[in-house]
């Protein structure tokens, strides 16, 4: 909820481009239903990162690391029948998403460890080790 409300129309003082992905457009009904919610909070040695996906199993989910790009995705198909004297119902439903992120230089992508808990999907994403930054040095010109 923003407490100053925004126009529908880009403003002059702004690019068309900020404008648009800056306002509330892109977070409607439909399409927040579709992406899960995601926080990503850096840690000393990792990276965390925490998926909002209520009402999967762990094996639904499909987490892969190509070339620095960490892809998480999840499909669920649900298929229901009822039958009774004169008619059968049949429904079923299809729900997926696929979320990516590009690692920073710093992660190391063989170790990555993930866990599903009560409806948050759990990532932690290692840092490489990186050598202690030299002090500065003055140098004598002789």
């Amino acid at each position: 909820m923003a407490l100053i409300r925004k126009s529908n129309w880009p403003t002059l003082g702004g690019s068309l481009l900020s404008d648009f992905f800056d306002d509330d457009r892109l977070t409607s009904p439909w399409l927040r239903g579709s992406m899960p919610a995601v926080n990503v909070k850096e840690m000393d040695k990792s990276f965390e990162v925490e998926v909002a996906a209520p009402g999967f199993n762990k094996k639904d989910f499909n987490i892969s690391v190509d070339n620095g790009l960490l892809t998480v995705s999840a499909e669920i198909k649900q298929e229901k029948e009822q039958k009774e004297e004169n008619y059968t119902r049949r429904e079923f439903g299809y729900t997926s998403f696929s979320r990516s992120f590009s690692l920073p230089v710093n992660t190391n992508e063989e170790d990555i460890k993930a866990r599903y808990e009560d409806g948050i999907l759990k990532l932690s994403i290692a840092k490489k080790n990186q050598p202690e930054a030299k002090s500065k040095k003055a140098i004598e010109i002789k």
